[in-house]
């Protein structure tokens, strides 16, 4: 039996699977995935609960399972959340400083941040993440810590991720009803990033991209801090509703048809070929052209890529990725994804895989594991802060919880 205090726990309750990860957090910091559960999840759409019965059913099971094999129980979780009502951008705050000597304290900076955090979000919204980029001081840019320097005028740009507050409070509230605590809230693109990204990787400048059931997180790296965040409520799912419509066979088939025979791109050896449906008695159905099997599945694919690319190039960053892409989530499996993704952004793509972390082999090398590992990776950086300066999130559970 493990010693509970150190047992940090990330929950991921996605389209297509409810999942929970757990890591033990030795004395010295290192982080160790020692258990892991899941579950179909059966009452989640589009990264959101359509039915919390099912989903609190779901939970259960993937929680026992994953108390069974790391042998601890789980009192609390860090709660990964996504969805097409969480937002990223980025905004700038703006602070003169006014004591005699011009000289920038930590109250400064306090000010300044808590300026750049004001903004004027949908009456509905909340903040999930405000993540400070860089500090200005008199217009010198890319100052990382400026308490102590002087100056008449202090800056900050931070990165902003906010979402609906009710259906943020949706998914807390269900899970404070199997009797956890929520130590925190957590958009699942950034938990990916903290999961798969090195500090170098994220200095050259990364995209990262979690394709799940029913939605596609993205984030964007640059200079070790983030710069940009979205989130597609397009996944894997819709792929499968594509080839159930064009290829006119009832979404379960669709879907084995997507797993046996599917691919990002069409492969010139199945050019002309045909698949052969049969039903439960061995007797065909009906036969499929191969081809175009998969020529649906690549247009869906690379209009999620297309999709993020724009946006990327629209805010001026394509060109800083000099690491490359990073693809996770069941997504990503899709045989000839890589070279898919390659041809869309024109840079280096490559799978990605859980970094600085050990533990369990088989969880961190499924890219499907990436969120609820980098979720308990955030529990683990915030735990180590907690020890040694200020808190390294907070306030969105009180607010969320206050509203209940």
């Amino acid at each position: 039996m493990f010693d509970d205090s150190n047992i940090i726990a990330g929950l991921e309750i996605g389209t297509s699977k409810i999942c929970v990860v757990v890591g033990e957090q030795n004395p010295d910091g290192a982080l160790n995935i020692i258990g892991i559960g899941q579950a179909r999840s059966r009452g989640v759409r589009k990264g959101e609960i359509i039915n919390p019965e099912q989903v609190e059913e779901d939970l259960r099971a993937a929680m026992f399972e994953a108390e069974q094999m790391a042998d601890v129980e789980i009192r609390s979780v860090y709660l990964g959340v996504s969805g097409g009502h969480v937002r990223g951008f980025n905004n700038r705050g703006v602070h003169p400083v006014v004591s005699a000597d011009r000289e920038i304290s930590q109250d400064d900076v306090e000010d300044v941040v808590k300026n750049a955090k004001a903004i004027n979000l949908p009456a509905d919204n909340t903040v999930i993440h405000a993540v400070r980029q860089h500090f200005f001081v008199d217009g010198q840019d890319g100052v990382t810590n400026p308490v102590g320097m002087l100056g008449a005028r202090l800056e900050v740009d931070m990165h902003v991720i906010h979402g609906h507050a009710n259906r943020l409070q949706n998914v807390v509230r269900l899970v404070r009803a199997t009797s956890l605590e929520v130590d925190d809230v957590v958009f699942n693109g950034i938990a990916t990033s903290l999961a798969l990204l090195s500090n170098e990787q994220k200095e050259l400048g990364a995209l990262v991209i979690d394709i799940g059931g029913g939605t596609t997180e993205f984030v964007v790296y640059s200079n070790g801090v983030i710069r940009h965040s979205g989130v597609l409520a397009v996944g894997g799912d819709h792929v499968s509703n594509d080839l159930a419509f064009g290829l006119k066979v009832p979404l379960s088939r669709a879907e084995k048809l997507k797993i046996e025979y599917g691919a990002a791109l069409v492969n010139d050896a199945v050019k002309g070929q045909t698949i052969s449906i049969t039903n439960e008695l061995g007797l065909e159905l009906k036969r499929l052209n191969h081809e175009h099997l998969q020529k649906i599945m690549s247009l869906r694919l690379e209009e999620i890529f297309q999709l993020i690319a724009h946006e990327l190039e629209s805010a001026g960053l394509t060109d800083y990725l000099r690491a490359g892409v990073f693809l996770c989530g069941g997504g990503s499996r899709v045989p000839g994804i890589v070279k898919l993704a390659e041809n869309v952004f024109q840079m280096n793509v490559a799978p990605g895989h859980a970094a600085a972390i050990s533990g369990l082999t088989a969880a961190l090398e499924q890219p499907e594991f990436a969120a609820a590992i980098g979720l308990v990776k955030y529990g683990s950086l915030k735990q180590n802060r907690k020890r040694t300066q200020r808190p390294f999130y907070k306030g969105l559970i009180g607010r969320l919880l206050q509203r209940s």
